[in-house]
């Protein structure tokens, strides 16, 4: 008589590894690149600030102790210092658990001082909070050292400028003409509409006029016209405006005031 084949022997699964309490609890981000845009008071002995990071983007911290004379924090939390950092929490507030100076940049000084601050004052009106931007911090890195070696600054900041509205995703191409469906001709004068790019200029236009060469020019990252310098000034502080909805940047009033930038 047959038999009947035993029901085959399943191997119960192993049990899944355990997560550390601790560091689930924490949410712990460990030496992470970044660097300091704004600090204020925050009680009697500590700081709130906004950091600048590579990989999580504009985060709040809360540097706790950190006015005390003897603390760590203290000189560590300076603006346009690459800082190694840390900290825990995921609220809107973390908690900053170290910062490090890393070095290896020069210092800034003078008028590159204070195109540092307007860096950062835009970066804080312009990029949500923990919404990371690689590309953009690197070009910020790059951007401060331009400046600490004196590079022309009307090149380094427009180049920003038009790195940060790309990285937010509101920079229109300003190659195409939205009007015309074709490429923009040297040549021809144009506005650059914030919402959807370049058009033929009109009589009627109260927006910045461009010529075609100075879209071009942007586009390719070549500042040495100095036609295309003053245009593409006009043009990036109207396209600022708009995006900040028309809150002024007390920056850029001063080096304004200071040099016309």
């Amino acid at each position: 008589m047959p038999t009947l084949d035993a029901d085959p022997i399943v191997s119960a699964p192993a049990p899944a590894p355990k997560r550390s309490r601790a560091r689930v609890a924490d949410h712990r981000i460990l030496g992470q690149p970044g660097f300091v845009l704004h600090s204020y008071p925050y009680k009697e002995t500590s700081l709130i600030v906004d950091l600048f990071t590579r990989d999580f983007g504009r985060i709040g911290v809360v540097a706790k102790g950190a006015k005390r004379p003897h603390s760590k924090l203290r000189g560590a939390l300076q603006t346009f210092q690459p800082l190694s950092t840390s900290w825990s929490g995921k609220s809107e507030l973390r908690t900053l658990i170290d910062a490090e100076w890393v070095g290896g940049m020069l210092p800034l000084e003078k008028t590159a001082l204070l195109c540092g601050f307007y860096l950062n004052e835009l970066l804080v009106k312009l990029l949500a909070r923990d919404d990371p931007h690689p590309a953009l911090f690197d070009q910020y890195v790059s951007t401060l050292n331009q400046l600490a070696h004196n590079e022309p600054a009307q090149t380094v900041l427009r180049k920003f400028e038009r790195s940060l509205l790309k990285e937010t995703g509101v920079a229109a191409d300003l190659t195409r003409c939205t009007s015309t469906r074709g490429p923009v001709e040297a040549a021809s004068d144009y506005v650059v509409d914030p919402e959807r790019g370049p058009r033929m200029a009109r009589a009627s236009d109260t927006w910045p006029v461009v010529s075609g060469k100075t879209l071009i020019d942007m586009a390719n990252e070549e500042y040495g016209d100095p036609a295309t310098q003053m245009q593409s000034k006009q043009l990036m502080r109207f396209l600022l405006a708009h995006q900040l909805g028309g809150a002024p940047l007390n920056t850029r009033q001063i080096l304004i005031d200071l040099m016309q930038l």
